[in-house]
């Protein structure tokens, strides 16, 4: 067979294998809509970089992604041992980041609320902690909202609910507000993105220090030193470096084994039909993808949805006047903010069953169900407030069982513990350390 043969006879069977490969009806009407939806027409636009690939994954200018730093991170966000300025000194040495970001919940808490110092116990999935007899809920390390998914935050320039943190973006314009009612903001005038600066002041917010003790003790200073190799020593093991870190870590947080993502990468088996049927809903009748945009599924965007607070869901240190109640209004004081709160990721979602920033809705089903009827359940919440995304869907059975299969099972990646280190230079277990966790984590 002649060269030119045998080139049509390869083309043939490439054309016909891809026939087959779209024989199922399901892969082109959702191959087609999200052609339609991409900018540039491609699938391309919803694929996540892979975790490996630095160079792509959207970063800090200030804070370039180097295997370094990453790999710095990934120690330090498990690592017990920073967990240096406890309110009592049982505290000392028992939680990390990993608490109250937990992999095998998706990395949210497992529970409604995430309790850091003040806190014991695990459970399996860290459902089973609970505040310590010793603490007053004054003294918790419990924030006020369910913090969020650190999946794709790479993708994110104003972090938390409310987006205060970030310097740019929904932020341009707020330089007033920085530091004046909520001194934490005041880290934006470092002029970094969100959650670098997060984590600059969620080090001392969380009771976090890396001192002499880390350094030198538990051996982090090499690490250092191989990070920040062209930072000078004395400016090499700070704050700032510390939270670098553990940012770059996060940023390399993504769910690129979701079947979602391997079908968008060309494996078509990669989904079932009810979860590809799923999907069709999602980007299609549902309007899902008007908020949870691009390969993230997120959106620098605010809205209010009427659901309830974190003090109605039985939360510890929060109460009717929280400022975040009111979302981005609590941060910009702004009358038309007020209520609406940012848009999250929804990889993973699934694994802890607990939505929305106050844990008002406990399973996926419930959550669709709720979008899907549109009754605000707040009544402090105004009608005017509401977005004008949250009305009747008009779903039937079969969609909504189909929307909750892929957002339960077509977004789960199975692997996140793959981000998980073996162990920590400590020694120590994590993600935490009290006794009743080294039971519940059978690591003592």
């Amino acid at each position: 067979m002649n060269k030119k043969l045998t080139f049509i006879f390869i083309a043939l069977v490439v054309w016909a294998c891809t026939q087959d490969e779209l024989a199922n009806p399901l892969d082109g009407e959702l191959r087609n809509r999200l052609m339609q939806l991409a900018p540039d027409s491609e699938l391309a636009y919803f694929q996540l970089p892979l975790e490996t690939d630095l160079e792509q994954i959207p970063q800090e200018p200030a804070n370039p992604l180097t295997a370094e730093k990453v790999k710095l991170g990934k120690l330090l966000f498990y690592e017990t041992g920073i967990a240096n300025n406890p309110v009592f000194a049982q505290g000392k040495g028992t939680y990390s980041c990993a608490t109250c970001h937990v992999p095998e919940a998706g990395f949210m808490p497992g529970r409604s609320q995430g309790i850091a110092d003040g806190g014991a116990g695990f459970g399996l999935n860290g459902e089973g902690r609970f505040k310590l007899q010793d603490y007053e809920e004054e003294d918790l390390d419990a924030q006020g909202a369910r913090p969020l998914s650190l999946l794709n935050v790479a993708f994110v320039t104003n972090t938390t609910w409310s987006g205060k943190f970030g310097a740019h973006d929904a932020n341009v314009g707020t330089e007033n507000l920085w530091g004046e009612g909520d001194p934490l903001t005041e880290v934006n005038h470092l002029g970094m993105t969100g959650i670098e600066s997060q984590n600059v002041e969620g080090l001392d917010l969380h009771r976090m220090e890396v001192n002499e003790y880390v350094l030198d003790t538990l051996g982090y200073r090499s690490y250092f030193d191989a990070a920040f190799a062209d930072y000078p020593e004395e400016e090499r093991y700070s704050k700032l470096t510390t939270s670098f870190a553990i940012s770059a870590y996060i940023r390399t947080l993504l769910p690129t084994q979701s079947p979602f993502q391997r079908w968008v990468r060309g494996d078509l088996t990669a989904m079932t039909d009810l979860e590809k049927l799923g999907a069709t809903v999602f980007y299609g009748k549902a309007g899902c993808f008007r908020c949870h945009k691009g390969a993230a599924l997120s959106s620098n965007e605010f809205h209010a949805l009427g659901v309830n607070d974190l003090w109605q869901s039985g939360g510890l240190k929060t109460d009717p006047y929280d400022k975040r109640n009111f979302g981005r209004g609590g941060f910009t004081e702004k009358e038309e903010d007020m209520y609406k709160f940012k848009v999250p990721q929804i990889y993973n979602m699934g694994d802890s069953p607990f939505y929305f920033h106050g844990s008002s809705k406990r399973s996926l089903r419930e959550l669709v169900d709720y979008f899907n009827l549109a009754i605000p359940e707040n009544e402090q919440v105004p009608e005017e407030q509401i977005s004008p995304f949250f009305h009747p869907l008009n779903l039937s059975e079969g969609e909504i069982k189909a929307l909750v299969t892929f957002l339960e099972n077509g977004l789960r990646d199975p692997d996140l513990n793959r981000y998980v280190p073996e162990q920590v230079l400590s020694g120590n277990c994590f993600p935490n350390n009290d006794p009743l966790s080294q039971q519940d984590l059978n690591c003592q």
